[in-house]
């Protein structure tokens, strides 16, 4: 039986997504093909007795050249921050966990919510029953620059459960997350660290999860799909998401 696949078009989203130290790597990274390691392609929920393996062919992501500017850095917040994503079809309000994913948060919010980056972009990649991928592109599906890779903190202990939210990076490279996210739609433990072998063992770093708008999510995981070019599974009508504000 052949392993589930990550979509070829996620890897490529993820050169936004996607870099080496707890903080930010000061380098600049420019994958020609970015992977989000986002395993399997069939739909349907997962569970711990049946965890979906892990990407044998990453979705192929266009990449744009990563920026050092601005690192994140460390935040220091008295209670979990939240944003609120307005998208052609509703809200959705996401919780961040600042605790256990700090510097993955601190980019998120610092260098891309504050800075309006994700205002315009869209969710390019939806597969029912696994996920939805976001954050690196815009309604023509043309990249937009990201600033620098970030180190994983996929092990912080937290899940990728349905509802969550997660980062994209390349499937090769852990520490290679920028700007594009995904959000889970069924629990999908292949993408946990530490749960399979070889190039994917380090996982995908959850840093927070759906609080309003979960409605919203399924039914952008119902809309119809097709493969345009390197770009596999993308909504026929762009989602766009609206803009990102970062309310508390």
């Amino acid at each position: 039986m052949s392993t589930p696949r990550l979509p070829f078009f996620l890897s490529m989203v993820l050169t936004s997504i996607l870099p080496l130290q707890l903080g930010c790597s000061s380098g600049e990274g420019n994958p020609s093909a970015a992977s989000m390691v986002a395993p399997g392609s069939s739909s349907g929920s997962n569970s711990e007795a049946e965890p979906r393996s892990a990407v044998t062919e990453p979705v192929q992501v266009r990449a744009s050249k990563a920026s050092s500017d601005t690192p994140a850095q460390s935040p220091q917040r008295a209670r979990p921050p939240e944003v609120l994503l307005k998208t052609s079809d509703g809200d959705i309000r996401l919780r961040l966990d600042a605790e256990k994913a700090p510097q993955t948060v601190d980019n998120f919010l610092s260098n891309y919510v504050s800075r309006g980056f994700y205002d315009g972009t869209v969710f390019h990649y939806v597969e029912k029953g696994f996920m939805l991928a976001g954050g690196g592109y815009t309604a023509d599906l043309q990249p937009k620059e990201t600033r620098a890779f970030i180190r994983s903190e996929a092990n912080n202990g937290l899940k990728n459960k349905r509802g969550t939210i997660a980062m994209v990076r390349q499937p090769d490279h852990a520490d290679s997350a920028t700007s594009q996210f995904f959000i889970n739609l069924a629990d999908n433990p292949g993408l946990n660290h530490g749960q399979t072998e070889g190039a994917d063992k380090d996982g995908y770093c959850v840093f927070g999860e759906v609080v309003e708008g979960m409605d919203v999510v399924d039914r952008i995981a119902e809309v119809p799909v097709t493969d345009r070019g390197v770009f596999p599974k993308t909504p026929v009508t762009p989602v766009v998401i609206e803009s990102a504000e970062w309310i508390r």
